[in-house]
């Protein structure tokens, strides 16, 4: 009895024990509440491939409202949607998460586009893992696909891979982790000659594709943290081993797979290549403007001030390079001030004056005649003058000595003969046309229409004389004039202005 009692007394524990160990192992309905709490989608089927059940999340995820809508099975739920890989390749039946969760496959992150059959059209991109669960240690109880719409970051993706090859600024992509290449676009590949395959899974640092950088230990510990990267200029190697000056920055960016830099590139080499040719063109025209046999100087339109003189300046007036900085009138350059005044009102008002006359001072206060000539031009981004001064004291000097001596000779006509009077006269003023002095009004008249080319005939139909009337003063116009035909009568009228017609 005591036997059986005991036996009674173990069986009972027995019972108990088995009885305590069921309602402390995990139900589906214990798993369902679980699941609802869930923010990721859950997906629970047994070893048979029945979906047992799908929390609310797992329903939005796919377009539903209710476990049935789902397939009941993982043959019907190949049935209702169609699975794409993350480079959109549809997927074959075995290769869907559920098939490959009942194979015991493991896949801890895969991506996967689901579409609704008969669609065509993806509608959510998930990435899903895998989660076995037993209940007493042996054969797998329940299978769980665990899924997180990635949807919204995949769409940023693709956005953002898009607008990066569609950009025309180069720029490359470099994962945070191991600072490796992972993405380069077009305006890269144009720039540098590199191909995609010469430079993506690369090192930044390993391919020194950034040169001449000026600290450069700052600026790699700025991308191994992540960190923006302000606007830096430096050599970018390109294909052929040569370099190109860029001006580069980079900025972290979270739609990618990982944490990523994004650098974009403005290539300078052009802005390079125009201030080397600008630089050689300045140093071109400063040698020109050395070399030349004109006097030039310029100035600053913002206060006058001599910016640069050239060496026929410096020997015409005798300043050096003292001249620099100082104005015209600190250095007494103008005779008279009143000149230089006009010159510059006219120079602000048409931006250019040509072949003035103006009276220079050199340092030992000789009087400089010259014909000024002024332009305005650039100079470093600021307004400036460009003066010339072309020295014509000896040529002045000459016109009047040479008028002097006319005027002396003019003094005393009486040997000199009246064809070289009005050839001096002439010459001493050139302005004014000299008459025959010793013609009648009838012969200038007769005469003037000879210059016209008219023959006696002509003449006496014009003037109403008879033929023989123009003859007689022709021939003693030609006596007066010293000239015994025609062509000469033409040629000595027509220098001093004789002719009806008027230009």
């Amino acid at each position: 009895m005591q036997v059986d009692g005991t036996a009674g007394r173990v069986g009972r524990l027995d019972d108990m024990t088995s009885t305590a160990q069921s309602q402390s192992q995990p139900t589906l309905r214990h798993l369902d509440q679980l699941m609802a709490q869930l923010l990721d989608g859950v997906i629970l089927i047994d070893a048979t491939g029945v979906i047992l059940s799908a929390n609310a999340a797992a329903l939005r995820m796919h377009g539903v409202q209710a476990l049935e809508q789902m397939g009941k099975t993982a043959e019907g739920y190949a049935q209702l949607f169609t699975l794409y890989t993350a480079h959109h390749r549809a997927m074959k039946h075995r290769e869907y998460p559920l098939f490959r969760l009942l194979a015991g496959e493991s896949f801890p992150d895969l991506v996967v586009e689901v579409a609704p059959a008969g669609d065509g059209e993806v509608r959510w991109v998930h990435q899903v893992r895998d989660v076995v669960m037993n209940v007493d240690g042996g054969e797998a109880d329940y299978l769980a696909l665990v899924i997180n719409d990635v949807s919204e970051r995949f769409d940023a993706e693709a956005r953002f891979k898009a607008m990066f090859s569609a950009n025309p600024a180069p720029a490359i992509v470099v994962r945070l982790f191991d600072q490796r290449v992972i993405q380069v676009n077009p305006g890269f590949e144009t720039l540098t000659d590199f191909t995609p395959e010469a430079l993506v899974g690369k090192s930044l640092f390993g391919l020194d594709l950034l040169r001449g950088i000026a600290d450069r230990g700052a600026f790699r510990r700025h991308i191994e943290k992540g960190e923006v990267v302000m606007q830096t200029e430096a050599e970018l190697r390109v294909a052929n081993g040569s370099t190109r000056r860029v001006l580069f920055a980079a900025q972290p960016i979270d739609v990618t797979a990982d944490d990523a830099l994004l650098f974009t590139f403005a290539d300078l080499e052009p802005r390079r290549q125009a201030e080397k040719a600008l630089a050689a063109s300045e140093h071109h025209l400063l040698a020109i403007f050395e070399m030349a046999p004109v006097a030039m100087i310029v100035t600053r339109d913002a206060d006058h001030r001599i910016s640069t003189v050239n060496a026929a300046f410096r020997q015409l007036t005798g300043h050096e390079t003292e001249a620099v900085g100082r104005t015209p009138d600190e250095l007494k350059l103008w005779s008279r001030v009143e000149q230089r005044e006009a010159l510059e009102h006219d120079l602000a008002e048409q931006g250019r004056v040509r072949d003035r006359d103006g009276k220079l001072l050199s340092t030992t206060g000789t009087e400089i005649d010259c014909l000024v000539s002024a332009e305005t031009i650039c100079v470093d981004g600021a307004a400036c003058s460009l003066w010339v001064y072309q020295d014509v004291t000896e040529r002045k000097q000459t016109e009047r000595e040479l008028a002097d001596a006319i005027e002396e000779v003019m003094k005393d006509t009486n040997w000199l003969s009246h064809s070289i009077l009005d050839k001096l006269a002439t010459l001493r003023r050139p302005e004014v046309r000299v008459p025959a002095a010793n013609l009648s009004p009838r012969e200038r008249e007769i005469l003037e229409l000879i210059c016209d080319d008219l023959d006696d005939s002509s003449i006496a139909e014009r003037l109403k004389l008879s033929r023989n009337t123009v003859r007689n003063h022709v021939a003693r116009l030609y006596a007066k004039i010293g000239v015994n035909r025609r062509s000469g009568a033409v040629v000595w009228g027509r220098e001093r202005g004789m002719s009806t017609r008027r230009d």
